[in-house]
């Protein structure tokens, strides 16, 4: 199990370091959030777990959020809950506390998943909502022919749908995520159709992948993909993404009920 960094994160990535500029790239996706809001149906109170900046929390029910790293707690907009300092596996709340319970982009993160989850669904007497990526998918973008080994590290660190229903128990439905073309949540794949921007060290910065890589890799893939955009490679490839309205890849959202 992986200790806290200085800034308090948790998993196995340093927020306190990639986390600096992350709401600059990171903000939530209106067409991914309805979602979100369509599956936590009438709950009126709602937990969300690893919390982060604030990404995808409703502001018309009653939140508490849980996030470990101050540095994400810091970039919390005002008008949302200020978020507990804590990890998902130890909630500090009585059995049943919630009428539903969120965790977004990061159960690839927990130091212990099953425990985490199990916890979530201890504390919640409804829906557990986990958006995340399915790993057997991540080979659909254009970013793992310019970095696999990112794309690698990724597909080591998301854990199988099948283990995270499993873990949360009850009547569990997956649903694909489509990513629309203007997505502005800048994870990887959002940029399906806008390569150009993952040229921008924030852009790459902003998803924890590259900080389990060497640097190396960011440079060579600057460098192709960079080359492939001025002698037109790879719209020659990939143009076709550039209109294209919604892109369906590895992002899933599972909605276990009790």
């Amino acid at each position: 199990m992986q200790g806290r960094y200085q800034d308090g994160s948790a998993g196995d990535a340093n927020y306190g370091v990639i986390g600096s500029g992350y709401t600059n790239y990171r903000q939530p996706d209106p067409h991914i959030a309805e979602f979100i809001r369509a599956a936590l149906g009438d709950a009126k109170t709602v937990l969300n777990v690893g919390a982060g900046a604030g990404s995808y929390e409703p502001v018309d029910r009653q939140v508490t959020a849980v996030e470990p790293s101050a540095s994400m707690r810091a970039q919390r907009p005002a008008h949302l809950p200020v978020a507990i300092d804590g990890t998902a596996e130890h909630l500090p709340f009585a059995d049943r506390s919630f009428d539903a319970a969120m965790a977004t982009f990061t159960v690839h993160q927990w130091s212990d998943l099953d425990r985490g989850l199990a916890e979530m669904r201890r504390v919640t007497r409804g829906p557990v909502l986990v958006l995340s990526c399915d790993p057997h998918l991540l080979e659909r973008s254009w970013l793992h022919t310019y970095a696999p080994e990112m794309i690698a590290v990724e597909g080591r660190r998301y854990p199988e749908m099948d283990r995270i229903a499993t873990a949360l128990g009850g009547n569990v439905e997956i649903k694909a995520v489509p990513i629309p073309l203007n997505c502005v949540d800048g994870f990887g794949e959002a940029y399906y159709g806008r390569p150009e921007r993952m040229l921008d060290p924030g852009a790459r910065l902003a998803n924890s992948a590259w900080s389990f890589v060497d640097a190396s890799v960011g440079e060579r893939f600057v460098a192709e993909l960079g080359r492939d955009l001025t002698d037109g490679s790879w719209d020659r490839r990939y143009g076709a993404l550039r209109t294209q309205p919604f892109f369906e890849g590895s992002l899933r959202l599972i909605i276990a009920r009790p």
